[in-house]
């Protein structure tokens, strides 16, 4: 049953991560979440355990460290026994017109949107292989499909991570792991709560049902794909945007 499943989610301290890991506690998972403050982390964990009388284990990870993402996947199995759904939604942007791009910007991104969810991807594959069940979600974004300036680095990695999602669920579908990735679209988060009414107005024009997505429509569409609900759905990307992309 779906409340016994063990669901790890990265990049969970805040924005579209916290609400995944609040909605999937809500609905009775047991958590491994992370994020790169301890403090933090925990705290969210504490918030969780507490509101939903769930089990969370919270720990501090640099995802864009193969060495340190691998260890937390061993630890989650140790801890629980199991591991049933991962979360790729760890993130970064360091944004920059191409022309004037530092290699560290385009690095630093690849690194952590990129690099990480290979390096998740493998370590969960082998206790889902053992377990003949498994369910992979990418968090990627709209503008892996559309293209965004002064974001070459960004929508390169999220543009990678849907390559790797298809491909990937070609290679272990025969083993009943599933692999789908969330792209959303324009999110009211912190970062666009910054930004001035004008802003906000300009970008809500350009989305058909004429406003930003929240946090929750992500976190619901990706419940979605780790319930027995998507069974037969694998290598898609669930687009989430209002009909910004079509």
């Amino acid at each position: 049953m779906d409340n016994l499943k063990v669901v790890m989610v990265t990049g969970a301290s805040r924005g579209i991560g916290k609400s995944i890991a609040t909605l999937l506690a809500k609905q009775g998972y047991a958590l491994a979440i992370c994020g790169t403050r301890i403090e933090t982390i925990e705290k969210i964990a504490q918030e969780l355990t507490q509101a939903y009388d769930v089990k969370v284990m919270a720990r501090a990870v640099d995802v864009s460290d193969a060495k340190a993402a691998k260890a937390f996947v061993t630890e989650t199995v140790k801890h629980f026994g199991r591991l049933d759904v991962l979360v790729n939604n760890a993130g970064i942007t360091c944004d920059g017109l191409a022309m004037r791009m530092k290699e560290d910007d385009w690095s630093r991104v690849l690194n952590t949107n990129l690099n990480s969810v290979f390096y998740l991807s493998q370590a969960v594959l082998r206790p889902m292989m053992k377990a003949k069940a498994g369910s992979i979600i990418n968090v990627s974004s709209v503008v892996a499909s559309m293209g965004n300036p002064g974001q070459l680095n960004y929508c390169a990695s999220k543009g990678g991570v849907e390559a790797m999602t298809r491909s990937l669920a070609r290679e272990v579908g025969s083993r009943a792991i599933r692999v789908n990735a969330v792209a959303p679209g324009f999110i009211a988060t912190d970062m666009t709560d910054q930004l001035g009414d004008d802003a906000k107005q300009n970008l809500a024009s350009q989305i058909p049902l004429g406003k930003l997505g929240s946090p929750e429509d992500i976190a619901s569409a990706v419940a979605f794909l780790a319930s027995d609900q998507s069974a037969y759905i694998t290598g898609q990307v669930l687009h989430v945007n209002g009909g910004m992309y079509m």
